[in-house]
C-alpha cells in the first residue's frame, strides 16, 4: 500500500476529514486553508507522541487513537480556545491495514468529541510516533497564558489528579485490580477529556492557566516562572478519586497527584472573587494552594511546613547521576 492510498483509505473518508466550521479547504492540496474570524486569533500547538516513551508498544491502536488527539486538543483547552483542525504526521515501522483502521477509528471518535475537522498530515516509514498539531480560535487578547499570575489568587485545578499516573501500571501489565478500581484510571489514561469548555468559562477570569501534562508540581513551575511568583500547593487539598486511593493508598495516590503527569486537566491561578461563580456554573473547580510574593513551587503539609519532593515531575532528557 502506497503513502496516498494509506491517507485515502484510512483518514481522508473519515468522517473528522470533511471539514467544518473555520475549514476552507482541507485534506487534498499542498496546504489548508483556515479561516479566523475577524476579531479571534489563531491558537497552535503540537504534540509528539513517541512509542516507548510516550505510550507503550504494543498497544490497542484505537486506544492511542484517541489518546493522541486528546493530549494535544488540551493545549487548546489551556489556552481558553475553540478547536478548529488538526494534522496528523504519521511514522510507522510497517503498514498494517487492521492497525491503521483501528487507530483512524479511535481518532475520529475524539475528534468528533472535540469537534475537530483533519485537514492534512504526512506519513513515512519509521520507529513508530505521531505528530499532531492542532488548531484553535480565541478572541483577541483573551487567549488564557501563564504569565499573569498575582499574589493572592488561588491555585486551582479542574478535576482529579493522579488518575493517568495512576493507571501506567496496569497499562505496563505490572499490576492487576478489579474492574471497578482499574476502569477508571484506564479510562483517564486512554481518554482523557480536554477540558475545552472550562478553559473557554476562564477566559477574562483566569489570570494564568495551563494544562498538568507533567506533573502538577513541574507544571505550576511554568506558571511561577512566567509570572515571577512564588506558588503554594497543599498537600491535603488534593483531589484524589476513590479509585486512585484503592489502588496506590493514599501516598501514592498523593504522589502520582503530584509528580505522575498525564492528567491533562486545567491547572489556572484565579481571583479569589471569581471562584463563587465558576462553582455555580457547575464547573468541577478544586482550590488546592495559592499565589505568593517570591518565586518557584513548595508542598506544604497540613501544618504548613515545606515537604516539597526532589522529583516534580516527568522531564524529557533529565541528566541522570
Amino acid at each position: 500500500m502506497g503513502e496516498f492510498e494509506l491517507i485515502h483509505n484510512f483518514f481522508a473518508a473519515a468522517p473528522c476529514a470533511q471539514g467544518g466550521e473555520g475549514v476552507v479547504l482541507g485534506i487534498g492540496d499542498d496546504c489548508a486553508l483556515l479561516a479566523v474570524p475577524a476579531g479571534e486569533q489563531l491558537a497552535v500547538s503540537t504534540d509528539t507522541l513517541v512509542a516507548g516513551v510516550h505510550f507503550a508498544d504494543p498497544c490497542d491502536p484505537f486506544l492511542l487513537g484517541q489518546r493522541s488527539l486528546a493530549v494535544a486538543v488540551s493545549d487548546l483547552a489551556a489556552m481558553g480556545a475553540t478547536p478548529v483542525a488538526f494534522t496528523l504526521a504519521l511514522t510507522l515501522p510497517t503498514v498494517t491495514a487492521e492497525w491503521l483502521q483501528a487507530y483512524a477509528r479511535g481518532l475520529n471518535l475524539m475528534a468528533q468529541r472535540c469537534g475537530v475537522a483533519l485537514v492534512g498530515g504526512d506519513t513515512t516509514r519509521g520507529p513508530l510516533s505521531l505528530t499532531l498539531t492542532v488548531f484553535g480560535r480565541v478572541p483577541s487578547a483573551q487567549a488564557l497564558i501563564r504569565s499573569g499570575a498575582q499574589p493572592g489568587d488561588l491555585l486551582c485545578v479542574g478535576g482529579e489528579l493522579g488518575n493517568a499516573a495512576g493507571a501506567l501500571p496496569l497499562v505496563l501489565g505490572q499490576r492487576t485490580a478489579a474492574a471497578a478500581i482499574a476502569e477508571p484510571l484506564l479510562a483517564h489514561y486512554w481518554s482523557p477529556q480536554p477540558q475545552l469548555g472550562l478553559g473557554q468559562a476562564l477566559r477574562g477570569k483566569a489570570t494564568a492557566a495551563l494544562d498538568i501534562s507533567d506533573g502538577l508540581l513541574a507544571d505550576c513551575g511554568h506558571i511561577a516562572l512566567a509570572s515571577k511568583v512564588g506558588i503554594q500547593v497543599e498537600r491535603d487539598r488534593l483531589p484524589l478519586s476513590n479509585s486512585l486511593v484503592a489502588f496506590l493508598g493514599q501516598s501514592g495516590a498523593e504522589a502520582a497527584a503530584l509528580s505522575g503527569g498525564d492528567d491533562y486537566v486545567l491547572a489556572f491561578s484565579l481571583p479569589s472573587v471569581e471562584l463563587a461563580q465558576l462553582l455555580a456554573e457547575g464547573w468541577p473547580i478544586h482550590v488546592v494552594g495559592q499565589v505568593v510574593a517570591g518565586q518557584g513551587v513548595v508542598l506544604l503539609d497540613a501544618c504548613g511546613q515545606d515537604i516539597t519532593p526532589q522529583i516534580r515531575g516527568y522531564q524529557h532528557f533529565r541528566e541522570t547521576p
